[in-house]
Protein backbone atom coordinates (compact mmCIF):
# COMPACT_ATOMS: atom_id res chain seq x y z
CA UNK A 1 0.00 0.00 0.00
CA UNK A 2 1.38 3.37 -1.00
CA UNK A 3 1.86 6.00 1.92
CA UNK A 4 0.34 9.04 2.15
CA UNK A 5 1.34 12.83 1.68
CA UNK A 6 1.73 12.90 5.96
CA UNK A 7 3.61 9.71 5.64
CA UNK A 8 6.34 10.61 3.09
CA UNK A 9 7.06 13.95 5.03
CA UNK A 10 7.29 12.39 8.30
CA UNK A 11 10.20 10.08 6.68
CA UNK A 12 11.54 13.29 4.82
CA UNK A 13 12.12 14.93 7.88
CA UNK A 14 13.76 12.43 9.61
CA UNK A 15 16.32 11.09 6.51
CA UNK A 16 18.52 13.50 7.08
CA UNK A 17 21.22 14.16 9.89
CA UNK A 18 20.49 18.01 9.16
CA UNK A 19 17.43 19.89 8.29
CA UNK A 20 19.88 22.44 6.10
CA UNK A 21 22.47 21.00 4.14
CA UNK A 22 23.61 23.07 1.67
CA UNK A 23 25.06 22.30 -1.55
CA UNK A 24 24.44 21.08 -4.81
CA UNK A 25 26.40 17.80 -5.16
CA UNK A 26 23.88 15.35 -3.75
CA UNK A 27 20.87 17.09 -5.25
CA UNK A 28 22.25 17.61 -8.44
CA UNK A 29 22.88 13.64 -9.11
CA UNK A 30 19.59 12.83 -7.96
CA UNK A 31 18.02 15.35 -10.83
CA UNK A 32 20.36 14.22 -13.02
CA UNK A 33 18.96 10.76 -12.56
CA UNK A 34 15.61 11.69 -12.65
CA UNK A 35 16.08 14.07 -16.10
CA UNK A 36 15.25 17.54 -14.60
CA UNK A 37 18.09 19.65 -15.41
CA UNK A 38 15.81 21.01 -17.56
CA UNK A 39 12.09 20.71 -16.14
CA UNK A 40 10.30 23.43 -18.45
CA UNK A 41 11.21 25.53 -21.88
CA UNK A 42 12.17 28.46 -19.43
CA UNK A 43 12.93 29.04 -15.86
CA UNK A 44 12.75 31.94 -14.09
CA UNK A 45 14.61 31.97 -10.57
CA UNK A 46 13.96 34.44 -7.58
CA UNK A 47 16.07 35.10 -5.10
CA UNK A 48 16.42 37.86 -2.11
CA UNK A 49 16.26 38.43 1.15
CA UNK A 50 12.54 40.00 1.31
CA UNK A 51 9.85 40.25 -1.69
CA UNK A 52 10.92 36.58 -3.66
CA UNK A 53 8.10 35.55 -2.49
CA UNK A 54 5.46 38.69 -3.55
CA UNK A 55 7.89 38.70 -6.72
CA UNK A 56 7.19 35.44 -7.73
CA UNK A 57 3.55 35.40 -7.15
CA UNK A 58 3.76 38.45 -9.76
CA UNK A 59 5.56 36.74 -12.26
CA UNK A 60 3.12 34.04 -12.02
CA UNK A 61 0.10 36.22 -12.31
CA UNK A 62 1.44 37.52 -15.46
CA UNK A 63 2.15 34.95 -17.18
CA UNK A 64 -1.46 33.22 -16.15
CA UNK A 65 -3.10 35.99 -17.73
CA UNK A 66 -0.80 36.16 -20.75
CA UNK A 67 -2.17 32.58 -20.80
CA UNK A 68 1.23 30.52 -20.49
CA UNK A 69 1.25 27.30 -18.81
CA UNK A 70 3.20 28.17 -15.33
CA UNK A 71 4.51 26.08 -12.37
CA UNK A 72 5.24 28.13 -9.36
CA UNK A 73 7.34 26.88 -6.66
CA UNK A 74 7.74 28.12 -2.96
CA UNK A 75 8.56 28.22 0.41
CA UNK A 76 7.49 27.22 3.27
CA UNK A 77 3.78 26.60 3.95
CA UNK A 78 1.55 28.11 6.24
CA UNK A 79 -0.88 25.67 6.10
CA UNK A 80 -0.78 22.65 3.64
CA UNK A 81 2.44 21.47 2.17
CA UNK A 82 0.70 21.44 -0.90
CA UNK A 83 0.90 24.99 -1.08
CA UNK A 84 4.65 25.13 -2.20
CA UNK A 85 3.95 23.87 -5.72
CA UNK A 86 1.11 25.05 -8.05
CA UNK A 87 0.68 24.43 -11.51
CA UNK A 88 -1.75 26.25 -13.54
CA UNK A 89 -2.13 28.54 -10.64
CA UNK A 90 -3.91 25.53 -8.50
CA UNK A 91 -1.87 23.40 -6.10
CA UNK A 92 -0.99 19.87 -6.10
CA UNK A 93 -2.82 17.31 -4.77
CA UNK A 94 -2.03 14.83 -2.34
CA UNK A 95 -1.27 12.17 -4.98
CA UNK A 96 0.67 14.21 -7.35
CA UNK A 97 3.14 14.46 -4.74
CA UNK A 98 3.38 11.11 -3.59
CA UNK A 99 3.70 10.28 -7.16
CA UNK A 100 6.70 11.77 -7.76
CA UNK A 101 8.70 10.73 -4.23
CA UNK A 102 7.75 7.55 -4.98
CA UNK A 103 9.91 8.61 -8.41
CA UNK A 104 12.56 10.32 -6.27
CA UNK A 105 12.42 7.86 -3.90
CA UNK A 106 13.49 4.96 -7.01
CA UNK A 107 16.17 7.11 -8.16
CA UNK A 108 18.04 8.37 -5.20
CA UNK A 109 19.70 5.22 -4.29
CA UNK A 110 21.83 5.65 -1.14
CA UNK A 111 22.15 9.64 -1.71
CA UNK A 112 20.52 10.92 1.10
CA UNK A 113 18.42 14.14 0.91
CA UNK A 114 17.29 17.20 2.92
CA UNK A 115 13.10 17.73 3.32
CA UNK A 116 13.90 20.92 0.99
CA UNK A 117 15.60 19.26 -1.65
CA UNK A 118 12.82 16.12 -1.66
CA UNK A 119 10.54 19.15 -2.24
CA UNK A 120 12.76 20.84 -4.29
CA UNK A 121 13.12 17.74 -6.72
CA UNK A 122 9.24 17.08 -6.53
CA UNK A 123 8.53 20.56 -7.71
CA UNK A 124 10.55 20.11 -10.71
CA UNK A 125 9.56 16.60 -11.56
CA UNK A 126 6.10 17.66 -11.49
CA UNK A 127 6.30 20.87 -13.42
CA UNK A 128 8.44 18.34 -16.22
CA UNK A 129 5.88 15.39 -16.17
CA UNK A 130 3.49 18.20 -16.63
CA UNK A 131 4.91 19.93 -19.68
CA UNK A 132 4.90 23.68 -18.01
CA UNK A 133 6.59 26.47 -20.27
CA UNK A 134 7.38 28.21 -17.56
CA UNK A 135 8.70 27.18 -13.74
CA UNK A 136 9.14 30.15 -11.31
CA UNK A 137 11.02 28.93 -9.00
CA UNK A 138 12.05 30.63 -5.24
CA UNK A 139 15.07 30.07 -3.67
CA UNK A 140 14.58 28.47 -0.22
CA UNK A 141 17.79 30.13 1.35
CA UNK A 142 20.98 32.20 -0.36
CA UNK A 143 21.15 31.09 -3.77
CA UNK A 144 24.52 29.91 -4.95
CA UNK A 145 24.26 26.39 -2.77
CA UNK A 146 20.28 26.01 -2.53
CA UNK A 147 18.71 23.36 -4.25
CA UNK A 148 16.46 25.43 -6.61
CA UNK A 149 19.92 26.50 -8.17
CA UNK A 150 20.61 23.14 -10.02
CA UNK A 151 18.76 24.14 -12.66
CA UNK A 152 20.36 27.51 -14.93
CA UNK A 153 17.87 30.23 -15.15
CA UNK A 154 16.85 31.61 -18.24
CA UNK A 155 16.47 34.49 -15.94
CA UNK A 156 17.38 35.21 -12.50
CA UNK A 157 16.00 38.21 -10.22
CA UNK A 158 17.28 39.03 -6.58
CA UNK A 159 14.77 41.35 -4.78
CA UNK A 160 17.21 41.78 -2.20
CA UNK A 161 19.37 41.67 0.33
CA UNK A 162 19.51 42.28 4.26
CA UNK A 163 20.74 40.77 6.98
CA UNK A 164 19.08 36.99 7.66
CA UNK A 165 20.40 33.72 7.81
CA UNK A 166 23.65 34.82 8.97
CA UNK A 167 24.86 31.31 10.05
CA UNK A 168 24.96 29.99 6.57
CA UNK A 169 25.06 32.95 4.69
CA UNK A 170 27.93 35.14 6.17
CA UNK A 171 28.21 38.13 8.65
CA UNK A 172 28.03 41.08 6.26
CA UNK A 173 25.78 42.10 3.23
CA UNK A 174 28.65 41.82 1.05
CA UNK A 175 29.02 38.05 2.17
CA UNK A 176 25.17 37.76 2.19
CA UNK A 177 24.99 39.68 -1.53
CA UNK A 178 27.74 37.01 -2.92
CA UNK A 179 25.59 34.03 -2.20
CA UNK A 180 22.99 35.23 -3.59
CA UNK A 181 24.34 36.21 -6.59
CA UNK A 182 25.17 32.43 -7.44
CA UNK A 183 21.75 32.38 -9.29
CA UNK A 184 23.03 34.37 -11.97
CA UNK A 185 24.08 32.89 -15.37
CA UNK A 186 26.68 33.66 -17.73
CA UNK A 187 24.71 35.73 -20.92
CA UNK A 188 21.37 35.39 -19.51
CA UNK A 189 19.59 38.49 -17.69
CA UNK A 190 20.42 39.25 -13.87
CA UNK A 191 17.61 41.03 -12.80
CA UNK A 192 17.75 43.35 -9.48
CA UNK A 193 14.94 44.75 -7.72
CA UNK A 194 16.98 47.63 -6.11
CA UNK A 195 19.98 49.47 -7.26
CA UNK A 196 20.80 49.91 -3.60
CA UNK A 197 22.71 46.10 -3.76
CA UNK A 198 26.55 45.20 -2.02
CA UNK A 199 28.94 45.81 -4.00
CA UNK A 200 29.72 41.74 -4.15
CA UNK A 201 26.41 41.25 -6.46
CA UNK A 202 27.67 43.57 -8.98
CA UNK A 203 31.02 42.06 -8.76
CA UNK A 204 29.16 38.64 -9.17
CA UNK A 205 27.07 39.78 -12.39
CA UNK A 206 30.36 40.65 -13.90
CA UNK A 207 32.32 37.65 -13.05
CA UNK A 208 29.29 35.56 -14.12
CA UNK A 209 29.14 37.62 -17.51
CA UNK A 210 25.27 38.33 -16.64
CA UNK A 211 23.64 41.05 -18.50
CA UNK A 212 22.39 43.42 -15.70
CA UNK A 213 18.95 45.15 -15.37
CA UNK A 214 18.48 47.40 -13.05
CA UNK A 215 16.21 48.98 -11.26
CA UNK A 216 15.44 52.61 -11.15
CA UNK A 217 18.22 52.69 -13.92
CA UNK A 218 16.87 50.00 -16.77
CA UNK A 219 13.56 49.94 -15.49
CA UNK A 220 11.22 52.41 -13.35
CA UNK A 221 7.74 52.61 -12.34
CA UNK A 222 5.77 56.12 -10.84
CA UNK A 223 3.07 56.05 -8.49
CA UNK A 224 0.00 58.22 -8.46
CA UNK A 225 -1.47 60.01 -5.88
CA UNK A 226 -4.44 57.39 -7.18
CA UNK A 227 -2.66 55.03 -6.39
CA UNK A 228 -2.96 53.87 -10.02
CA UNK A 229 1.04 53.73 -11.77
CA UNK A 230 2.64 53.32 -14.86
CA UNK A 231 5.80 51.04 -15.56
CA UNK A 232 8.98 51.78 -18.00
CA UNK A 233 11.14 49.19 -19.14
CA UNK A 234 13.77 49.00 -21.82
CA UNK A 235 10.94 48.05 -24.58
CA UNK A 236 7.15 48.32 -22.50
CA UNK A 237 5.56 51.32 -21.89
CA UNK A 238 2.44 50.47 -19.64
CA UNK A 239 0.16 53.67 -18.16
CA UNK A 240 -2.44 53.95 -15.70
CA UNK A 241 -1.84 50.55 -14.35
CA UNK A 242 -4.27 49.63 -10.89
CA UNK A 243 -2.63 48.65 -7.86
CA UNK A 244 -1.40 44.83 -7.38
CA UNK A 245 -4.17 42.94 -5.22
CA UNK A 246 -1.39 42.64 -2.38
CA UNK A 247 -1.36 45.12 -0.18
CA UNK A 248 1.72 47.85 0.62
CA UNK A 249 3.40 50.02 -0.71
CA UNK A 250 6.31 47.65 -1.88
CA UNK A 251 4.09 45.77 -4.47
CA UNK A 252 4.40 48.60 -6.92
CA UNK A 253 8.61 47.26 -6.81
CA UNK A 254 7.65 44.37 -6.98
CA UNK A 255 5.33 44.26 -9.90
CA UNK A 256 7.47 46.33 -11.88
CA UNK A 257 10.63 43.87 -10.76
CA UNK A 258 8.49 40.87 -11.86
CA UNK A 259 7.36 42.79 -15.24
CA UNK A 260 11.15 43.12 -15.90
CA UNK A 261 11.95 39.98 -15.96
CA UNK A 262 9.26 38.74 -17.72
CA UNK A 263 10.44 41.78 -20.38
CA UNK A 264 13.87 40.38 -20.25
CA UNK A 265 12.80 37.18 -21.87
CA UNK A 266 11.67 38.94 -24.43
CA UNK A 267 15.30 40.14 -25.59
CA UNK A 268 18.10 38.91 -27.51
CA UNK A 269 19.24 36.57 -25.46
CA UNK A 270 15.25 34.80 -24.69
CA UNK A 271 15.04 31.38 -25.07
CA UNK A 272 12.52 30.59 -28.39
CA UNK A 273 10.83 27.88 -27.13
CA UNK A 274 9.25 29.45 -24.05
CA UNK A 275 9.01 33.22 -25.17
CA UNK A 276 5.68 34.38 -23.52
CA UNK A 277 2.91 36.24 -25.45
CA UNK A 278 3.35 40.29 -25.51
CA UNK A 279 2.19 41.91 -22.58
CA UNK A 280 -0.04 44.72 -22.73
CA UNK A 281 -2.08 46.71 -20.78
CA UNK A 282 -5.36 44.87 -20.51
CA UNK A 283 -3.24 41.25 -19.73
CA UNK A 284 -1.03 43.42 -17.21
CA UNK A 285 -3.87 44.96 -15.42
CA UNK A 286 -5.65 41.70 -14.94
CA UNK A 287 -3.01 39.93 -13.55
CA UNK A 288 -2.50 42.83 -11.16
CA UNK A 289 -6.00 41.99 -9.77
CA UNK A 290 -5.41 38.54 -9.65
CA UNK A 291 -2.16 38.19 -7.55
CA UNK A 292 -2.76 36.01 -4.37
CA UNK A 293 -0.04 35.70 -1.42
CA UNK A 294 -1.10 35.11 1.81
CA UNK A 295 0.49 36.74 4.76
CA UNK A 296 2.28 39.66 3.39
CA UNK A 297 -0.09 42.95 4.73
CA UNK A 298 -2.65 40.51 4.38
CA UNK A 299 -5.66 42.40 5.77
CA UNK A 300 -8.79 40.95 7.63
CA UNK A 301 -10.73 43.70 7.95
CA UNK A 302 -13.61 44.42 10.91
CA UNK A 303 -14.43 46.61 13.76
CA UNK A 304 -10.73 45.39 14.74
CA UNK A 305 -8.83 45.22 11.96
CA UNK A 306 -6.20 42.42 11.49
CA UNK A 307 -3.30 42.69 9.45
CA UNK A 308 -1.02 39.33 8.73
CA UNK A 309 2.42 39.77 7.75
CA UNK A 310 5.40 37.58 8.71
CA UNK A 311 8.23 40.34 9.01
CA UNK A 312 10.22 37.40 10.15
CA UNK A 313 13.77 39.63 9.77
CA UNK A 314 14.44 43.38 10.33
CA UNK A 315 14.37 44.61 6.56
CA UNK A 316 11.13 43.07 6.64
CA UNK A 317 10.06 44.46 10.10
CA UNK A 318 10.95 47.98 8.83
CA UNK A 319 9.03 47.77 5.85
CA UNK A 320 5.55 46.67 7.83
CA UNK A 321 6.63 49.55 10.07
CA UNK A 322 6.57 51.67 7.41
CA UNK A 323 3.36 50.24 5.96
CA UNK A 324 1.47 50.39 9.69
CA UNK A 325 2.40 54.25 9.92
CA UNK A 326 1.09 55.15 6.06
CA UNK A 327 -2.29 53.18 6.75
CA UNK A 328 -4.51 55.32 9.02
CA UNK A 329 -5.54 53.77 12.21
CA UNK A 330 -8.25 55.19 14.70
CA UNK A 331 -7.13 53.06 17.68
CA UNK A 332 -4.09 51.20 19.10
CA UNK A 333 -2.09 48.63 17.19
CA UNK A 334 -1.50 46.08 18.98
CA UNK A 335 1.39 42.99 17.45
CA UNK A 336 1.16 39.36 18.33
CA UNK A 337 4.78 38.31 17.57
CA UNK A 338 6.16 34.91 17.63
CA UNK A 339 9.87 34.44 16.54
CA UNK A 340 12.13 31.48 15.47
CA UNK A 341 15.23 31.05 17.85
CA UNK A 342 17.78 31.76 14.96
CA UNK A 343 16.40 34.75 14.23
CA UNK A 344 17.27 38.49 15.56
CA UNK A 345 14.25 38.77 17.90
CA UNK A 346 15.64 42.13 18.92
CA UNK A 347 16.33 43.95 15.84
CA UNK A 348 13.03 42.39 14.44
CA UNK A 349 11.04 44.34 17.62
CA UNK A 350 13.41 47.24 17.42
CA UNK A 351 12.11 48.04 13.89
CA UNK A 352 8.25 47.43 14.92
CA UNK A 353 7.91 49.02 18.18
CA UNK A 354 7.62 53.29 16.73
CA UNK A 355 4.21 51.34 15.53
CA UNK A 356 3.10 48.88 18.12
CA UNK A 357 1.25 49.95 21.42
CA UNK A 358 0.88 46.77 23.36
CA UNK A 359 2.47 43.76 22.40
CA UNK A 360 1.40 39.91 22.56
CA UNK A 361 4.19 36.79 22.58
CA UNK A 362 3.90 33.81 22.36
CA UNK A 363 5.70 30.54 21.99
CA UNK A 364 6.65 28.68 18.37
CA UNK A 365 7.24 24.70 18.41
CA UNK A 366 10.34 23.46 18.75
CA UNK A 367 13.30 22.58 17.64
CA UNK A 368 13.85 25.85 15.97
CA UNK A 369 11.11 28.11 17.95
CA UNK A 370 11.42 29.36 21.46
CA UNK A 371 8.94 30.22 23.80
CA UNK A 372 7.06 33.41 25.21
CA UNK A 373 9.47 34.35 28.48
CA UNK A 374 12.40 33.38 25.97
CA UNK A 375 11.08 35.92 23.61
CA UNK A 376 10.37 38.31 26.10
CA UNK A 377 14.11 38.52 27.26
CA UNK A 378 15.41 39.49 23.82
CA UNK A 379 13.13 42.01 23.02
CA UNK A 380 13.16 43.53 26.56
CA UNK A 381 15.04 46.59 25.54
CA UNK A 382 12.07 47.53 23.03
CA UNK A 383 8.56 45.95 24.71
CA UNK A 384 7.42 46.48 28.04
CA UNK A 385 4.80 44.61 30.56
CA UNK A 386 4.02 42.34 27.00
CA UNK A 387 1.37 39.78 27.56
CA UNK A 388 2.74 36.20 27.48
CA UNK A 389 1.32 33.27 25.83
CA UNK A 390 2.18 29.55 25.11
CA UNK A 391 0.45 29.31 21.63
CA UNK A 392 0.27 31.40 18.33
CA UNK A 393 -4.05 31.00 19.65
CA UNK A 394 -3.86 31.97 22.65
CA UNK A 395 -1.60 34.79 21.64
CA UNK A 396 -4.80 35.41 19.74
CA UNK A 397 -7.44 35.11 21.96
CA UNK A 398 -5.61 37.66 24.03
CA UNK A 399 -5.27 40.02 21.64
CA UNK A 400 -8.99 39.96 20.61
CA UNK A 401 -9.95 40.16 24.36
CA UNK A 402 -7.99 43.59 24.71
CA UNK A 403 -8.80 44.94 21.36
CA UNK A 404 -11.54 47.55 21.56
CA UNK A 405 -13.78 48.71 17.91
CA UNK A 406 -10.82 50.72 15.32
CA UNK A 407 -8.07 49.12 17.26
CA UNK A 408 -5.84 46.70 14.91
CA UNK A 409 -3.60 43.54 15.23
CA UNK A 410 -0.61 42.90 13.31
CA UNK A 411 0.19 39.15 13.55
CA UNK A 412 3.90 39.02 12.51
CA UNK A 413 7.54 37.31 13.03
CA UNK A 414 7.33 33.74 11.64
CA UNK A 415 5.54 31.81 9.00
CA UNK A 416 4.96 29.53 11.85
CA UNK A 417 2.80 32.71 13.88
CA UNK A 418 0.85 33.59 10.74
CA UNK A 419 -0.19 30.64 9.88
CA UNK A 420 -2.17 29.14 12.49
CA UNK A 421 -3.18 32.84 12.73
CA UNK A 422 -4.60 32.20 8.80
CA UNK A 423 -6.98 29.21 10.20
CA UNK A 424 -7.79 30.85 13.31
CA UNK A 425 -9.27 33.45 11.41
CA UNK A 426 -10.88 31.50 8.99
CA UNK A 427 -9.29 33.34 6.11
CA UNK A 428 -7.31 30.45 4.63
CA UNK A 429 -8.13 29.05 1.34
CA UNK A 430 -6.35 26.86 -1.05
CA UNK A 431 -5.53 27.52 -4.68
Amino acid sequence: MSASLEQWLARQDAAHPKAIDLGLERVSAVARRLGLERPAATVITVAGTNGKGSTAAHIEALLLSAGCSTGLFTSPHFVRYNERVRIEGGEADDAALVAAFERIEAARGGVSLTFFEYNTLAALWLFAERSVRFAVLEVGLGGRLDATNLVDADVAVLCSVGFDHRDWLGDSLDEIGAEKAGVFRAGRPAVLGTHRMPQSVYSGIERLGAVPVVAEKDFSWRIEESGRWSYQGPRLRLQDLPPSSLEGSIQYRNAATALAALEALSGPRACGPGRPPALDQRTVAAALGQVRLAGRFQVVPGSIEWILDIAHNPPAAEVLCAQLRRRPCQGRTLAVIGVLGDKDAAAIGAALAPAVDGWFLCGLPPPRGIDAPELARRLAAVVVEPSLSASVPEALEAARRAARPGDRVIVCGSVLTVGPALQWLGVYSER
